[in-house]
């Protein structure tokens, strides 16, 4: 195990007790002090090979062990460890030290290379068939006369407009002779008939001008169609190559994993983010996965907020169907269901409102079904309600509501989407008020202000949220700087739209308070024991009687 240059020892003390350990949840886990020990260790090499890079890059470790070999349990270092990147850096997945490509397509005589030169030729061709000095000209004469032709026509319209009220104003008079009717008869089918004549006339210019543009226009579609069916046969053929194990030693390539998902094929990039590539060489060499843990180092892209040296979980969107497969069911079994873990602050007949403790699934997870949507269905099994009208991240605290009927449900629902509910949560930020020189925050510090940041969801890297002018959906929230507690910045905050992660992205984001939420595995940069974000209070009407309600639970910080 100790001959590959990809595997390193792992200096851990008292490593004999971590006996007995198992694949951890990519989608949802804290670091493990071997996985911490891990990055100490690796950092070196990579900032040697960050060092000119101007934005950030994901990387992790996977601590192994040889497969079939029992921990000691003296002190000795039993444990290894891999470090990979995903994608590329500065176009290469081969980086020494580093665990290389799933499969490299990138050989510069290489098939994949090739076909993609191919394609770059016919995007070179198309652009300059597109900036043709001739086919800009008969772009420009058609869209002038396209132009031309409806002023023109418009204009007649509001004169036929305008003749038309005139006689209408002549017949109200109830003076006109029978010659002056016919008179006014013939003016109408005279503008009628020069409104046909004109877009006869304009009809036929625009189709002679169409017709010079396509004689440009209809090889470029030809060659954008050739493309199109390259780029797809290369990207099926990539796909294809892409043979992911499984500790079974069983393969399955990437179009055969994502057929049976909702998107049916792989997308862009999927096999070659860093927690696939680990796991692929881990079962390769005969090494067993105990832990892993990704992180990110650099700077943070424009759009996203990553921190460097925080730990983020895989994304779900290119990972979790190929992960799913690899790790084939080693994540943390389910937990049972206990009603006792939901403290409830009000129930009848129609509802309950309940006190979610920070770590508890509002619905069942990918790897974890305790939830409370699984307590509710395991105290009323009876019920038809789907319960869960609402949600609160697992990680947040705070009051949440809970239909035990199905009228109750479409009527919450129908209030929440009619933005009738009104919601008060608190939160700890990371940085004290002395540390801060935001606009935002100081907006907020004598009264109420607002952010208002468009959210946009990848849905290839969910639940991750961006800021996204172009795509995003419209998200708000009022705050109010209410103080400080132990050295970290207390706010309220009112979403007044229900965004998922509105709250943690506006406080965190450089154009919001730019201000993570304490202990923020996703946004934020500071390690803490829960994310200190909590809904202290909820407002709305009772879904059977009208009545107006609130609830409201202190948070324990």
């Amino acid at each position: 195990m100790g001959n590959s240059p990809l595997l390193f020892p792992l200096a851990c003390e008292d490593a004999g007790r971590y006996a007995g350990l198992t694949m951890n949840d990519p989608f949802d886990y804290a670091p493990h002090p071997l996985c911490l020990a891990a990055v100490r260790q690796a950092m070196p090499m990579i900032s040697r090979l960050m060092q000119d890079e101007g934005e950030g890059k994901m990387f992790g470790v996977l601590v192994v062990k040889k497969s079939g070999i029992e921990e000691p349990a003296d002190n000795s270092q039993p444990y290894r460890y891999l470090v990979a990147y995903s994608g590329q850096i500065r176009g290469r997945s081969d980086w020494p030290g580093f665990v290389p490509a799933v499969f490299d397509y990138l050989q510069p005589d290489g098939y994949f290379k090739q076909h993609e030169a191919k394609i770059s030729k016919l995007n070179q061709e198309i652009d300059r068939r597109e900036q043709d000095g001739q086919r800009l000209s008969a772009v420009e004469a058609l869209t002038l006369a396209k132009k031309e032709a409806s002023a023109r026509l418009n204009s007649w319209q509001r004169q036929m407009f305008e003749a038309r009220e005139h006689r209408r104003a002549i017949r109200s008079a109830g003076t006109m002779t029978a010659e002056q009717e016919k008179a006014l008869i013939r003016e109408s089918q005279f503008m009628k008939a020069e409104y046909r004549r004109m877009k006869k006339q304009a009809a036929r210019q625009i189709e002679a001008l169409t017709m010079q543009l396509e004689q440009f226009d209809k090889p470029i579609r030809e060659m954008k169609a050739d493309r199109r069916q390259r780029s797809d046969e290369l990207q099926q053929w990539l796909f294809s190559h892409f043979e992911m194990a499984n500790g079974s030693g069983e393969r399955r390539n990437l179009l055969d994993i994502f057929r049976e998902t909702s998107l049916g094929r792989p997308p862009s990039g999927a096999g070659e983010c860093c927690e696939p590539k680990l796991l692929q060489y881990a079962f390769l060499h005969g090494l067993q996965p105990l832990q892993m843990a990704m992180f990110w180092v650099g700077q943070s892209p424009k759009v996203e907020i990553r921190h460097s040296g925080r730990f983020y979980p895989a994304c779900r969107g290119k990972c979790l169907p190929i992960l799913r497969w690899m790790l084939q069911g080693a994540t943390p079994s389910p937990k049972p269901a206990h009603a006792e873990d939901l403290p409830i602050l009000y129930e009848d007949d129609d509802i309950l409102v309940v006190n979610k403790p920070a770590g508890l699934l509002t619905i069942p997870g990918i790897s974890e079904y305790y939830s409370v949507w699984s307590i509710m269905r395991s105290r009323y099994p009876d019920s038809d309600s789907p319960f869960i009208v609402h949600r609160l991240d697992q990680p947040t605290s705070g009051v949440l509501v809970v239909a035990k009927t199905r009228a109750a449900h479409r009527e919450l629902q129908r209030q929440f989407m009619e933005r009738e509910v009104q919601k008060q949560y608190v939160a700890l930020l990371e940085r004290g008020l002395d540390d801060l020189n935001t606009e935002c925050l100081k907006a907020g510090r004598e009264t109420t202000a607002t952010i208002s940041l468009p959210l946009y969801s990848d849905p290839l890297n969910r639940p991750y949220q961006s800021v996204d002018v172009e795509r995003g959906k419209v998200a708000v929230t009022e705050y109010q700087v209410i103080g400080m507690t132990d050295g970290h910045t207390r706010v309220a905050l009112w979403p007044k739209t229900g965004r998922t992660h509105q709250l943690r992205v506006h406080c965190a984001h450089a154009d919001g308070l730019a201000n993570p939420i304490l202990g923020d595995m996703l946004y934020g940069s500071m390690e803490a024991r829960r994310l200190f974000l909590h809904a202290e209070s909820i407002s709305f009407r009772h879904p059977r009687t009208g009545q107006p309600m609130t609830f409201s639970a202190p948070a324990d910080f």
